[in-house]
């Protein structure tokens, strides 16, 4: 433990104040005991001072497992005063991040870390590392996936068959791989386009624009923003992609398609 004196005031007035600080060794402690996760606030506690997170205590019926006591209705004010000075380093310091947050809130962070580990597109593949070392990466390894680089501002085609899944191209001067990807819907197939990056800052910030043409007839589809992904999901998108109907699709599922990324930060 440390202390030491913090004084308050000006001239003669001036107060001292103890202030301690100590080393929390086992964050164990500091996850709730039901679901093992990490409290956040609020923090609830039952007669007898068994503790609950807030998404445990509806599911338990605001019942205490411990002790069948109500809980879910009195806050834990001590335990959250303990996890609002609680600080803890970023999940990505062995990776150098440098930077600590408040004890619950590192995933909060992480999202936004600079730092952050992505992983290879590529189905058949578990490389993991920053977004700039995977791009090294599946230019050096998936060469044979990698048709070509494109530039920002400039619209493209993009070639491919339904049953791909997914086109990788890859922006050289931001060091990014930007993900085009195909799904069968009810209606017809969707089409979206992910970055695989962290959402920090410095990636920067980008629009698509996607346009499809069938026998004089075209599909065109401007997003405000290519989200973000650490990992690419082969999940069908439940919003942000451009939707082709059955009826213009061509029965060998060939797709060939107009793209366009824009760096909202750098725009002419």
């Amino acid at each position: 433990m440390v202390e030491a004196l913090l004084f308050h005031g000006d001239g003669g007035e001036r107060v001292a104040k103890r202030h301690r600080s100590a080393t929390l060794l086992d964050l164990d402690i500091l996850d709730c005991p039901i679901c093992c996760e990490a409290l956040t606030t609020p923090i609830f506690q039952c007669d007898n001072g068994h503790l609950a997170c807030s998404s445990c205590c509806p599911k338990l019926r605001n019942k205490c497992p411990s002790c069948a006591f109500p809980v879910g209705h009195n806050r834990c004010r001590a335990v959250e005063s303990i996890l609002e000075s609680t600080l803890v380093p970023c999940p990505n310091e062995m990776f150098g991040c440098t930077k600590t947050c408040f004890y619950g809130k590192e995933s909060a962070h992480e999202k936004e870390c600079i730092f952050s580990q992505c992983s290879c597109p590529s189905r058949d593949c578990d490389y993991i590392g920053s977004y700039k070392d995977l791009y090294a990466h599946y230019e050096l390894t998936h060469s044979s996936n990698f048709s070509w680089g494109i530039s920002c501002g400039i619209t493209y085609t993009a070639v491919m068959f339904i049953n791909d899944e997914i086109r990788i191209k890859r922006v050289h001067e931001k060091k990014l791989l930007f993900a085009v990807q195909c799904f069968w819907k009810p209606c017809g197939v969707c089409v979206t386009v992910s970055c695989i990056a962290p959402s920090a800052p410095e990636v920067g910030q980008f629009s698509y624009r996607l346009s499809y043409t069938k026998n004089g007839q075209t599909v065109i589809y401007e997003s405000p923003e290519v989200k973000k992904v650490r990992k690419v999901s082969f999940e069908t998108p439940q919003e942000n992609f451009m939707l082709i109907p059955h009826n213009l699709l061509f029965r060998s599922g060939l797709l060939v398609i107009e793209f366009c990324i824009v760096d909202k930060l750098n725009q002419e």
